[in-house]
């Protein structure tokens, strides 16, 4: 997911958005600790997507 993808959505299905990524970064931590995760770099780009999700939250807030 690319910050260009986030900066035409509205704020409602950026906040969408950060409700599944943050339900999926759980789910993988939970696949992480039973050893079920097959590729741990998972994490790592879900929490890259989480932040650029908030980084276009805050852009939009700071143009209203």
């Amino acid at each position: 997911m690319k910050y260009t993808d986030l900066a035409d959505k509205d704020a409602q299905a950026l906040n969408e958005l950060l409700k599944e990524k943050k339900l999926l970064l759980f789910k993988l931590k939970a696949k992480l600790r039973t050893m079920q995760l097959n590729n741990p770099n998972e994490i790592k780009e879900v929490k890259k997507d989480i932040a650029r999700i908030q980084t276009a939250i805050t852009a939009a807030s700071n143009k209203a």
